[in-house]
């Protein structure tokens, strides 16, 4: 993923917010072909500011139902 507005270097020194903030970029703009780590989307899910129909369409996906 490649996001040239972003210093990501300087967020990796602080991996919780660089990992929110890469799994917002990818729910949000599908940047590339990188997939979500669900183990990473879970632990996070409530930090998360993402679309509400994205997160109600991924809760369903997460939940099974």
């Amino acid at each position: 993923m490649y996001n040239w507005d972003i210093n990501e270097e300087k967020l990796k020194k602080d991996s919780d917010v660089y990992r929110i903030w890469k799994i917002e970029q990818l729910v949000n703009y599908s940047l590339g072909l990188e997939k979500i780590n669900e183990k990473e989307l879970r632990e996070y899910w409530l930090n998360l500011e993402i679309d509400p129909m994205r997160r109600s369409f991924l809760s369903l996906a997460l939940n099974g139902g």
